[in-house]
């Protein structure tokens, strides 16, 4: 009857000797680095759709302009490692909450720390996909499985719950950046510049994903897969409305401010 306790006393004890590697943060830092990054890039690519040019503004495009670039494969299979070193790092603490936390964290806490874990690990799982030479464009699969999620009427609940969530979560995002509430995640103090970049780019990123979720709910509804094509879906329709062309380039500059965001995690965020 005893063993459960101390079985647990166990794991505690690994994942608090886990979290006190210096490597092991550095790596985990390096997640919020490469976050940046790719984020720089859809904010890019996003700006250059508003002049014509072609492209994917999600994850899957970013990752292939990364790859193309000189080398880009190396870079590609540094990502991979740093996605993972972040996600377990998520997973240490959904465990035993935040290292810099004085007391083990609230249940709300832990929770958000698991599905983040879940959420990078993806991104790792992406990444690894482009890094060995089978990746795929995220616009295509999320049609591919929204069309056989579409086939049954579980199947389309599914997708009204999955874009509700999404929606929610770029709801939270806005409200995070506009209530400064993404200070909580910084150590000490900092300057207005930190603060704007953080404002901007969590209410830009918000609006893409209540765009990318809302696309996924009109696509159940209308009875066309091929609008549920994710961020890059959202940032796209965002280009055929009236005057078009700004709010790409708004968009494209908001995302690659949150990226910029990213690199000031990579130094302060609290760990």
């Amino acid at each position: 009857m005893e063993r459960g306790p101390a079985v647990n006393t166990t794991a505690t004890g690994a994942a608090e000797n886990v979290q006190n590697s210096d490597l092991f943060e550095k790596a985990a830092r390096a997640g919020h680095f490469v976050s940046g990054l790719l984020h720089i890039l859809i904010g890019y690519i996003a700006i250059r759709l508003a002049f014509g040019q072609g492209g994917n503004a999600d994850q899957s495009g970013a990752l292939q302009e990364l790859g193309s670039k000189p080398g880009g494969s190396i870079a590609l299979w540094i990502a991979v490692v740093a996605f993972v070193a972040l996600a377990l790092w998520r997973v240490m603490e959904a465990i035993v909450g935040k290292r810099s936390d004085e007391d083990a964290g609230s249940a709300m806490d832990r929770l958000k720390a698991g599905s983040l874990a879940v959420v990078y690990l993806a991104f790792a799982w992406s990444t690894f996909g482009f890094a060995s030479g089978s990746g795929k464009s995220s616009g295509q699969q999320n049609a591919g499985m929204t069309a056989q999620l579409m086939g049954n009427s579980f199947g389309k609940f599914v997708l009204i719950v999955v874009g509700l969530v999404v929606v929610g979560v770029g709801g939270y995002h806005v409200y995070k950046g506009v209530s400064k509430n993404f200070l909580d995640d910084l150590e000490g103090s900092h300057s207005k510049g930190i603060e704007g970049l953080g404002i901007a780019g969590y209410a830009a990123k918000g609006i893409a994903l209540i765009g990318a979720g809302a696309l996924v709910i009109v696509a159940v509804f209308t009875s066309d897969p091929s609008k549920a094509t994710g961020l890059d879906g959202a940032v796209k329709t965002l280009g055929s409305q009236p005057f078009g062309q700004i709010l790409l380039v708004l968009a494209g500059v908001g995302i690659a401010l949150y990226g910029l965001y990213a690199f000031v995690l990579a130094r302060y965020a609290r760990m």
